[in-house]
């Protein structure tokens, strides 16, 4: 049974990261019909929260015992994704990409501080295999070293490190159930994205701006990120988090066949290498770690 509930989870993980790596080119084509990438995020995160409470039910009710831990989970992932779409928009994408996935480094070091997990030496290998695996796919040589220039690359890696926060997060708040993890995420996308574009104002005119076409758009991206959100939730709850890490970057994998697929952008020699290394480090993550109790993987799926 725990075996199974192994395999569905890395499947959800699977998903979610297929979801991501395709995601940009509905919001691009939202883009191009006037709706920017902060509006775009807002009504999609807001849209999906209703959408998953209608399928969650009461979660409210978990308020009580979520704590500071629950709150520390709905902010970093409302971060992850509102500082990643800001970064991808004033900065330069690949290089914002770089900063974002140096992820599996602050997990390795917030899973061992928080959760006690630590990697055995196939675990140090795999980690290095994946981030050699998005160095190889997004590093240019003008770029320098991956250390942040400006204000955008600085909230492109504070989204990676908040990315990272929310993996953690996801399995130290065992008693909170799956359902309440996946719309305290979405709600938190909603709620930091509302942040910026209140105080700059004119929301509503921007609502009313957005045509209709574009809202059957807004709409099936809404229920991807619903059902993406709780597929994530689902894997993350039972995976270790580094493991999970691993898995979640076959995003860039997507991303680069999506991208040469639907926009043609290129896709050479360094892209397919890259991605043949992150394919390779999530085939084998199931190493990562020394121990991992199948009786534990049974009790939280109780």
């Amino acid at each position: 049974m725990a075996s199974k509930q192994k395999v569905v989870a890395m499947l959800g993980l699977l998903n979610a990261a297929t979801v991501w790596g395709l995601v940009w080119y509905p919001y691009r084509l939202l883009a191009h019909a006037g709706v920017s990438g902060e509006l775009a995020t807002l009504l999609t995160y807001t849209i999906a929260v209703g959408c998953g409470l209608l399928v969650a039910g009461p979660v409210w009710r978990e308020l009580r015992v979520a704590g500071w831990w629950g709150i520390a989970l709905t902010l970093a992932a409302g971060w992850t994704n509102v500082g990643y779409v800001l970064a991808i928009l004033d900065g330069e994408v690949m290089r914002v990409l770089l900063l974002f996935y140096l992820a599996p480094l602050w997990t390795v070091l917030l899973s061992r501080i928080l959760l006690g997990e630590r990697l055995n030496r196939y675990g140090y290998a795999i980690v290095a295999l994946s981030l050699g695996g998005a160095f190889v796919m997004l590093w240019r040589p003008g770029f320098g070293l991956p250390l942040p220039q400006n204000r955008a690359e600085w909230t492109g890696l504070s989204a990676g490190v908040a990315f990272a926060v929310t993996n953690v997060l996801v399995r130290r708040v065992q008693h909170l159930s799956v359902n309440f993890k996946a719309i305290a995420i979405l709600f938190g996308g909603a709620l930091l994205t509302a942040m910026p574009l209140w105080y700059r104002g004119n929301v509503g005119m921007q609502v009313q701006a957005v045509v209709p076409t574009a809202w059957w758009l807004i709409l099936a991206v809404a229920l991807a990120l619903c059902a993406t959100s709780f597929a994530m939730q689902f894997g993350l709850t039972r995976l270790p988090a580094n493991q999970a890490i691993v898995l979640l970057m076959f995003e860039l994998v997507v991303a680069a066949i999506s991208s040469y697929l639907l926009a043609g952008e290129e896709m050479g020699g360094r892209e397919i290498a890259g991605a043949l290394l992150i394919v390779a480090a999530s085939l084998f993550s199931g190493k990562l770690h020394a121990q991992v109790e199948e009786s534990d993987i049974s009790r939280q799926g109780a």
